[in-house]
């Protein structure tokens, strides 16, 4: 089996990301950091999150990264399931951050679209149905 085991993110901020991130996720922490330079560039980096899953934050993020509304090649968004879509939406809410887009109505799952302060698109999906046939429905009716 495999699964993603980190994302690595350049930011222009660490400790905003952290904001950010810790709202959405309570149960992580800093797994540890340190500094270094990247092809040239001093920079300092984070790892935050459990023992199993971890995000990496590099703070030496010194352009604009791609437009969501755009087409450049690129990430577009990346997405974290949780059992608690109402949870994480009151945290994040709560502490400032907004909504940018709701997601599809859909009777199996629910899903919702925010904006870290790096500007990436993090979407949060809970599933409501265990039946892989519902959840990953296609049809626009769906």
């Amino acid at each position: 089996m495999l699964h993603i085991e980190h994302l690595n993110l350049v930011v222009r901020d660490i400790p905003a990301a952290l904001a950010f991130y810790r709202a959405a996720f309570p149960h992580w922490e800093v797994r540890g950091g340190g500094e270094g330079n990247w092809y040239g560039k001093d920079r300092n980096w984070v790892h935050f999150g459990d023992e199993y899953q971890y995000l990496t934050f590099n703070d030496d993020g010194d352009e604009d990264g791609r437009k969501h509304e755009g087409h450049q090649v690129g990430v577009s968004h990346f997405a974290f399931v949780t059992s608690d879509i109402d949870g994480i939406i009151s945290r994040l809410t709560g502490a400032g951050y907004e909504i940018d887009n709701n997601g599809a109505v859909n009777p199996f799952r629910r899903n919702v679209y925010f904006i870290d302060p790096a500007g990436l698109e993090v979407e949060f999906v809970q599933y409501n149905s265990d039946k892989p046939s519902e959840r990953n429905r296609y049809d626009p009716d769906s």
